[in-house]
């Protein structure tokens, strides 16, 4: 990765992500798209251009003009926001992915984009899911999720360009605030511990999902990105995990911090729903093995972290 073209830079992981390959690779060496520009620290540390992902041609034009020799597809609509509105989420998921992969075709560029847990689905082994395995999702979000990783493979086998992709769990980070996913409680009840010191979480006691906390999924998508291609037998869907936790297993371990801390529970049944169809833990056997994914954070050095730079954000 030399000159990095990163979609929906502006979201949950690709405002973080635009910051650290700009640290990495050269501010000027990575350009940051979105649909509409913000006050962030992405849309503004570095070059940035207004683009709507259905239009092909303005992405083919704009990443031809910034000589891009990587694309780093991040838009999406995310799961509960997807259910919400099914046709809109297919139409800009999967027409978003294809014209990225159009644009790293006609490019020549190495190509990224993120599957998710959500590419499971009721019958999927829900402990220690296998990375090949039934994927029968239940929801809009995961069938887009699904077509991915396949289009990304027909893309590589058939036109030879260079797909990778990760299953990511559940992400947790203090920077960008929750975006309509189903893991989101993980993130707010973080922000409510501080605020308020209890947090009412949709998501019901017991249920238990993968998670992991942004900087491990960052380093990953470098690691992957870097790794030698002739090692990798999967490529666009490797499963990788950090913790396997429920709302209670979060707040205990809150609480260890802010010793008051209450969690009560008023569960939205479609969010519910949604993540009962998921794993409850992941095998990365893969990812270790094809180009050494390791994850350094645990649920007790996530909390401790999450709080104090939340306490500084929020003053």
């Amino acid at each position: 990765m030399k000159r990095i073209f990163i979609t929906g830079a502006l979201g949950q992981i690709g405002s973080e992500l635009t910051v650290m390959l700009r640290k990495i690779y050269g501010t000027d060496n990575v350009m940051a798209t979105d649909i509409r520009r913000n006050d962030s620290e992405a849309a503004q540390s570095g070059p940035f251009a207004i683009v709507d992902v259905t239009d092909g041609r303005k992405m083919v034009e704009t990443a031809k003009q910034f000589k891009a020799d990587t694309i780093i597809h991040m838009a999406a609509l995310l799961s509960a926001t997807a259910e919400a509105n099914p046709v809109f989420a297919w139409n800009l998921n999967m027409g978003g992915l294809m014209n990225a992969l159009e644009t790293a075709r006609e490019l020549g560029c190495q190509f990224f984009t993120p599957s998710s847990i959500g590419a499971f689905g009721p019958s999927t082994p829900k402990d220690n899911t296998p990375q090949d395995t039934v994927q029968r999702p239940a929801t809009m979000y995961g069938i887009n999720k699904v077509a991915g990783e396949l289009l990304a493979d027909y893309y590589f086998h058939r036109f030879g360009v260079d797909t990778r992709g990760l299953r990511f769990p559940g992400l947790i980070s203090y920077v960008a605030p929750p975006g309509g996913g189903t893991t989101d409680y993980a993130v707010e009840i973080y922000y409510e511990a501080i605020k308020n010191g209890k947090y009412t979480s949709y998501i019901n006691k017991g249920t238990y999902m993968d998670m992991m906390y942004m900087p491990d999924a960052l380093n990953a998508i470098v690691a992957l990105m870097e790794a030698d291609g002739a090692k990798l037998k999967h490529r666009n869907s490797f499963n990788v995990t950090a913790m396997s936790v429920d709302p209670e297993d979060i707040a205990a371990e809150i609480r260890k911090h802010i010793p008051g801390f209450e969690l009560t529970y008023d569960v939205d049944p479609v969010r519910q729903s949604i993540a009962e169809s998921w794993p409850n833990s992941l095998d990365a056997s893969a990812a270790i093995e094809e180009w050494g994914f390791k994850a350094e954070y645990d649920l007790a050095k996530m909390t401790e972290d999450m709080l104090q730079k939340l306490r500084e954000k929020l003053g």
